[in-house]
């Protein structure tokens, strides 16, 4: 799996772990699993509890930066509310998820130095085309810090037709989102609650059916 991580963005905290007995000496890190997107086991450097359940990692940072954010790194909770944003448009144009209430909304995190998220995005506006009368939209929520002038000359380039806003703000999207790498999908149903979400090269065969089905499900 491809991954662009998000390491630049990251604030790390360490926090107090109880002790922990009986540690396996090797174990997936429940860290690189979703940032680097490992599936073979490490040694065990640390170890963490969390809710009733052991957590184990290859490296102390690793451990830190589970211990600052436990659930960016559990399986989500689905449905869940989607958190609300205002953010800017290329336009200028501030944009509030909010208003998309009714529809349903494929919210794409994604940045112009991302190859997977480069890749993903002919599939994406195929998708925003293909059902855009159904009350649907993709949403791309851009984290590059060069600014409007760069996503701009990118969409144009890359001929993206579908909205796409600017999350450089203090209080960025991402944050909200819990997003630690990228590309990173979340479908949000009429109701505005996430049902669905993907990170790295995922299968665009797979979100496909997901909106689709979704969108029968709920046909207005």
């Amino acid at each position: 799996m491809k991954l662009c991580r998000l390491v630049f963005l990251l604030n790390f905290i360490v926090l107090p772990v109880a002790a922990i007995s009986q540690t396996p000496a090797t174990a997936i890190c429940a860290v690189c699993r979703i940032t680097e997107g490992a599936t073979a086991p490490e040694k065990v450097v640390a170890a963490s509890a969390h809710q009733g359940a052991t957590h184990y990692f290859c490296s102390k940072k690793c451990q830190e930066e589970f211990d600052a954010d436990p659930e960016a790194y559990l399986p989500p909770v689905l449905p869940r509310p989607a958190p609300n944003f205002t953010l800017s448009n290329l336009t200028g144009e501030k944009i509030a998820l909010k208003n998309f209430r009714g529809k349903v909304v494929l919210l794409d995190f994604w940045a112009t130095w991302c190859k997977p998220c480069v890749k993903s995005m002919p599939a994406l506006q195929k998708l925003h085309d293909q059902f855009a009368s159904q009350n649907f939209t993709v949403l791309g929520i851009s984290i590059d810090e060069d600014g409007k002038k760069k996503v701009d000359s990118f969409i144009k380039k890359h001929k993206i037709a579908y909205p796409i806003l600017l999350d450089v703000g203090e209080n960025p999207a991402w944050e909200a989102y819990k997003v630690k790498v990228i590309p990173m999908l979340f479908l949000v149903d009429r109701q505005g609650q996430i049902v669905q979400q993907w990170l790295g090269e995922m299968n665009m065969q797979e979100v496909e059916s997901a909106a689709s089905a979704l969108l029968k499900k709920t046909a207005q």
